[in-house]
């Protein structure tokens, strides 16, 4: 067979482009790009002459698409539109400024005004979905198709979705709980008042406890039919009232644009999300005529402390066949055993509304108008890792923590579904809190991050993001209060076509073959789903920041299910040498369990039907271990006692009968040796180094693997890889050249900082060994007397430091010259040797303890601060801004005066540190505080230029 060619459609998404195309021509086609239309034709013709390659043309073709990967594997931006108030001119040039980069496509993503209108200027802000607005989203969409690059748009402003076209009988719902206390000898308490959009659903009567509310003994009352609940007198003496009302959260667009402000819409309402496809998804879609854009996206669901739906019992008692109107104080309090299982019933109901309500909607309006959808589908409403079967495109995005590798994170539940529904091409936000504040983040610091994503499968990266910005803001410009800024007015842009020229192999090499990840970690769902509780709150207004912010709600699966997990889980995996993928029940039912190990981690709930299929899995060979506590419940309130014995039955089967395939084990320490009983592991090391990490892929013709040093350490160490195979090659993301290895089992590994390598293993015959030879170094000292040229100045630098050092360049942000002449005889350059211009190892940073949770940095100062080009008699050599920090200039050399000269950007901050806040109190007057930026304050300028020794180093064969 021939390998897989990576595109943007796993093998589930040809059904996708076959509904997509089918009765559609011309120019109706071209949203899936030429690369995939080339793509069937080379398919085409291949099933044609029935003739498969030879293995030989199978490893050049992987060679040839490594040095030069397809650019559907580019990194794409979020190109946030402040206003807007986008201009076509300046639309322009940054498209060219991205291409130019190495950037392939851009999300349009439209926010909150950042200046306000000036009619001197002509500068002005125009409404959200306006006439001007749709022509600029136009304009930009024909620019960016002419230079061969992908447009995403998100299908609103801001997030989550909502508008000024959002009525409140459409705002995303709340269950609202008020709590009246009966005054003693009372008849009647006043009911509490309703608002638009608002009924009052059960009214109960409970007495206090010491703790509180004693909710087992909660009593239903009749709805009153006025102002007032009347009763009997005396007879709820010592109690309170408890009001169930059928509510809104009150949460507005958040960051929302010109006229894009209003309501966030209810997810759970169809009517809601076509209302909202009608007002702004269709205008958005008719600037793209018959070019429809790539994809478009729904941004993160953060549809905070939305629980409730007005026809809720409804739909409750129609999935889960009993009433929960009587039952509604299991919501808020413990009314007995069957607490948790109620509480169950009423998540799963919520996630099923989101799923058929507002994710399958939009699925089907893409589908309608010939364009894939993409969505980050976790957070608020409570959507599942299933949910992500309502999608064409699944993306995740990063915490920003140097561990979110090891620990749950949406990166891994979207790579996850991906692999699980068969897409070939997962994405993920990136760089979202990278090193705040904006413009301090370096390259290094981006690479850093990448790595872990694509660690944790993810093979497309959307970096966040790239701030529009005019030239009337001046340097280095707009940028978005909570976020990287990752376009040009970075001094270090240079040398992104270096970064994104190293993103694009990497993400080329992980759509290679399939995934090939031996474990899977069952996600307890229905646990999750049994801890959610309402809160006995009255509503809030809207915050000042345009959201409503529902500190402590639980109604979500992703952002409780890491406490569900442990600690321990996922290490243990990763360190015994495994790579997992998480499942849920939902998906087992539908597409089984394609792993080699399941593990159940502490699970208590689980259908007896997936459970079922859990012990098939046992029976077949596969291998099932619980730790903690074996299942015993089934989920769900009807027939809880019959179902759950059905449960425990099938956990005696599975751990205490005659299977040899399953395992308890109680300490979760003790997993990854449990794991390793069983299998060989993957990838192992010696010694240990938790932070090096590694994805496997299975291709037709052998196995690939990336391997990453996710810490700020050298790492020396032996690898060895499962693949038994007689040839290996190793492959340099920089370059995109393969190197043949003399071992294939083991693998002698000398990782540099951050520093990341992929190894390609098979039976066909691979490049040549090129023996290792001891080399011994010559060194010479350049570090002194340079010429350094900077911001209008020129000055002598005996000795290597901080341009921030001398008085005129200590806030000066942008390019510096480094030059000087070397003089080297015709003797000193040897055949065969090679030379190198060295800038020395650079600087770990401690990490703090405990780690940030959302800034995410490469814990080293380079000594190259931050990023340079180097120049050898006007020809480049190379770029310097990750270990080793070295380029090879033998090739440029020549007999005689030799000119060096070395162009060095540092970070915007200096630049920064010197000015004063900007003043938004007008802007704050006439849209609302919208934003805050974020860690600007106390902005102190950074050590820039080249810090440490430089050295040429002469390399020969001893």
């Amino acid at each position: 067979m021939t390998e897989s060619i990576p595109n943007q459609h796993g093998r589930g998404d040809w059904k996708i482009f076959n509904t997509l195309h089918r009765d559609h021509t011309g120019a109706n086609r071209t949203f899936i790009g030429a690369g995939l239309l080339v793509l069937f034709v080379a398919i085409s013709s291949i099933a044609a002459l029935a003739q498969p390659p030879s293995s030989n043309d199978t490893q050049k073709a992987l060679h040839e698409g490594f040095v030069h990967p397809p650019d559907d594997c580019r990194i794409m931006m979020r190109w946030w539109w402040f206003g807007p108030s986008a201009t076509k001119p300046e639309l322009k040039r940054e498209l060219e400024q991205m291409r130019a980069a190495g950037i392939g496509g851009v999300e349009i993503a439209t926010l909150y005004p950042l200046a306000l209108d000036d009619p001197k200027t002509g500068f002005h802000n125009y409404p959200f979905v306006s006439a001007e607005h749709i022509e600029n989203l136009r304009y930009a969409a024909e620019q960016a198709r002419a230079l061969g690059m992908r447009v995403d748009i998100t299908l609103g402003s801001g997030w989550p979705f909502g508008g000024p076209h959002i009525p409140v009988t459409e705002a995303a719902g709340k269950l609202r709980i008020e709590v009246i206390p009966v005054p003693a000898g009372a008849s009647s308490i006043p009911v509490p008042p309703l608002e638009a959009g608002e009924k009052l659903l059960a009214v109960f009567a409970a007495p206090a406890g010491d703790s509180g509310l004693d909710l087992k003994q909660a009593k239903p009352l009749p709805l009153p039919s006025g102002a007032r609940l009347e009763f009997t007198a005396g007879s709820t003496s010592g109690q309170s009232a408890i009001f169930f009302i059928a509510s809104r959260t009150g949460m507005m667009v958040k960051r929302a644009a010109e006229g894009a402000a209003g309501f966030v819409l209810d997810h759970y309402d169809r009517a809601a999300i076509e209302h909202h496809l009608l007002a702004v998804g269709d205008p958005l879609l008719s600037a793209f005529g018959d070019h429809p854009p790539y994809s478009i996206f729904s941004d993160s669901l953060e549809d905070y402390g939305s629980d409730w739906t007005p026809n809720l019992l409804t739909e409750f008692e129609k999935r889960r066949g009993y009433d929960l109107q009587p039952l509604l104080p299991a919501l808020i309090g413990d009314v007995g055993p069957q607490t948790a299982a109620i509480r169950h019933d009423w998540g799963q109901t919520l996630t099923e509304l989101a799923n058929e309500q507002f994710l399958q909607p939009i699925h089907a309006w893409a589908q309608q108008h010939h364009t894939l959808f993409r969505s980050q589908t976790y957070g608020f409403p409570p959507v599942t890792l299933a949910s992500n079967r309502f999608e064409d495109l699944p993306e995740g995005e990063g915490k920003a923590t140097i561990n979110m590798w090891r620990e749950f994170s949406d990166t891994r539940w979207a790579a996850s579904a991906g692999h699980l529904f068969h897409h070939s091409v997962v994405s993920s936000e990136t760089w979202t809190w990278l090193h705040s504040p904006a413009f301090r983040a370096t390259p290094l610091d981006m690479k850093a991050e990448a790595d872990l994503h694509f660690l944790q499968g993810i093979n497309q990266l959307i970096g966040h993001g790239w701030p529009y910005s005019p030239e009337s803001a001046g340097k280095p410009g707009w940028r978005m209060y909570a976020a990287g800024a990752f376009n040009a007015h970075n001094p270090w842009f240079p040398v992104m076509p270096d970064l994104a020229g190293y993103l694009q192999r990497v993400s080329y090499a992980l759509r290679l073959g399939e995934p090939a990840n031996d474990v899977a970690i069952l996600l307890p769902t229905d646990d999750v789903w049994a801890s959610f509780k309402a809160r006995v709150q009255q509503n809030k207004p809207a915050t000042s920041l345009g959201g409503f912010d529902e500190t402590g709600s639980n109604i979500t699966i992703d952002e409780s299910v890491g406490t569900f997990l442990g600690r321990d889980v996922i290490p243990q995996v990763l360190d015994a040498g495994f790579n997992f993928d998480f499942i849920d029940a939902e998906t087992i039912e539908a597409a089984g369990i394609p792993y080699k190990v399941l593990i159940l981690p502490g699970v208590d709930r689980i259908p007896p039907s997936t459970y079922e299929k859990i012990a098939d899995f046992a029976r077949r060979g596969g291998i099932v271990i619980a730790t903690r506590r074996l299942p015993a419940t089934a989920p769900g309130y009807l027939n809880a006692s019959a179902v759950s014995e059905r449960v425990r039955k099938l956990s005696d089967v599975l751990f205490h009968g005659n299977l040899s395939t399953t395992h308890f084990v109680a300490d979760e320490q003790r997993l990854g040796t449990s794991i390793a009983s069983w299998l060989r592991p993957d990838f192992a090391l010696t010694p240990k180094v938790p932070e090096i990490g590694f994805i496997h892929r299975k291709l037709d013709s052998g196995d690939l693997y990336f391997v990453a040093n996710t810490s700020n350490r050298l790492q020396a160490v032996h690898a060895s890889f499962r693949a038994s195979v007689t040839h290996a090659e190793s492959w340099d993301p920089f370059t995109g050249s393969a190197k043949g290895l003399d071992h294939t089992d083991d693998i002698e590994l000398d990782l540099h900082p951050y520093e990341s390598r992929i190894f390609y293993f098979s039976n066909a015959a691979l490049s040549p060994v090129t023996p290792e030879l001891k080399l011994r170094n010559t060194q010479i000292d350049i570090s002194h007397n340079w010429r350094v040229t900077a911001g209008g100045a020129s000055l002598p630098m005996s000795d290597l430091t901080s341009w921030t050092d001398h008085r005129d360049l200590r806030y000066y942000s942008g390019p510096a010259t480094y030059e000087k002449t070397l003089d080297i005889s015709a003797s000193d350059l040897h055949p065969g040797h090679s030379v190198l211009i060295d800038f020395g190892e650079g600087t770990p940073v401690p990490l703090p303890d405990p780690l940030p949770r959302f800034n995410m940095r490469a814990y080293l100062e380079s000594p190259v601060r931050e990023a340079a080009q180097v120049f050898v008699n006007d020809k480049f050599a190379g770029f310097v801004w990750h270990p080793p920090f070295r380029v090879e200039i033998s090739r440029l050399l020549k007999p005689g005066k030799n000119n060096l000269r070395i162009l060095v950007g540092n970070t915007a901050i200096n630049a920064l540190a010197d000015t004063t806040p900007p003043n938004y109190r007008l802007l704050y007057d006439r849209y609302g505080v919208e934003f805050i930026p974020q860690d600007m304050q106390n902005l102190e300028p950074l050590p820039s230029g080249i810090l440490e020794r430089v050295v040429l180093i002469e390399q020969s064969p001893e």
